[in-house]
């Protein structure tokens, strides 16, 4: 209720997204002039002085749109602090959409939205793991057969008995060709690694980490013990998978994962996960139908 209550309407949500843009005022980009008047309609602010007129969606995920703001707003609203995600059917529902293919479209855009430029690398302790996801294939062999399934490489830091940050990523492989790199894009250098172990993280000593690797040679009660917190991570993510999605086609699994990444880290404060949403939106270069659908297609 407080939600709604705070964006009633377009002009609302206009007004909160020229306060992201133009946190000291407006200022036109033109003259620099400090007057303006609000072309609702079609989401522009006109200068006062020179008629210069400037979106305030430009550049984020609501640029060019032709869906109103405050469905926007209410979308990503439910997205950031729905806990168990929301599927695009669902969306459909909630916001009284005609088309499947408009709420599709909206959820691939956030999540495209879901990845901060700027973000620091995990740090501290830091358990690293890699696992399967993807539907039953009778074909498939045990271990890392990636048949039927793709791999997603599992970091989360230690904070106690608990979990930090999280990273996934869908890796080409378990070699220590895809693994290293892969560490040293998503890990600050020095810290502790724990991993079990296979021979794809040999090296990371010398990528600078402290590399503390536990043998798997344990007995069936004791493996419970390695890398608990990455295998609780990975667990997660195939439940939240099947349960709110079904599935995840190959072509967008990683921003699947990316939007399990974003709501795990910001699990604690779910309106600031929203405010959040909002901004990073603007950090980012607006995708396109077509561009969102190329891999589809291809």
């Amino acid at each position: 209720m407080e939600f709604q209550e705070r964006f009633p309407d377009e002009a609302a949500c206009l007004d909160y997204l020229a306060a992201s843009r133009w946190p000291e005022g407006y200022r036109c980009p033109a003259c620099d002039g400090e007057r303006a008047w609000v072309l609702e309609r079609r989401h522009l602010w006109e200068c006062a002085r020179c008629h210069q007129q400037t979106s305030v969606t430009a550049g984020s995920v609501m640029h060019g749109t032709r869906t109103p703001l405050r469905l926007w707003f209410w979308a990503a609203y439910l997205v950031a602090t729905h806990t168990p995600g929301i599927s695009a059917k669902q969306l459909q529902r909630q916001l009284g959409l005609s088309r499947y293919e408009t709420a599709w479209l909206i959820l691939q855009k956030l999540r495209r939205a879901m990845v901060a430029p700027e973000r620091s690398p995990l740090r501290g302790e830091v358990e690293v793991d890699e696992g399967f996801v993807g539907g039953v294939n009778p074909d498939r062999k045990a271990g890392r057969d990636p048949v039927g399934k793709r791999l997603v490489g599992v970091a989360v830091e230690v904070r106690g008995a608990g979990s930090g940050r999280l990273r996934l990523t869908v890796l080409e492989d378990a070699s220590k060709r895809s693994l290293g790199p892969w560490v040293a894009a998503n890990v600050e250098p020095g810290a502790i690694v724990h991993t079990d172990g296979w021979g794809g993280y040999a090296g990371l000593g010398d990528l600078g980490f402290d590399h503390r690797p536990v043998s798997q040679r344990w007995r069936s009660e004791e493996r419970k013990l390695i890398l608990p917190r990455a295998h609780r991570s990975l667990s997660n993510l195939k439940t939240w998978l099947q349960g709110t999605h079904r599935s995840a086609s190959e072509k967008h699994l990683q921003v699947y994962l990316d939007e399990f990444v974003f709501r795990h880290n910001r699990r604690r404060t779910p309106m600031a996960a929203f405010q959040t949403l909002l901004g990073l939106g603007a950090a980012h270069p607006p995708s396109t139908y077509a561009e969102i659908t190329a891999d589809v297609a291809a």
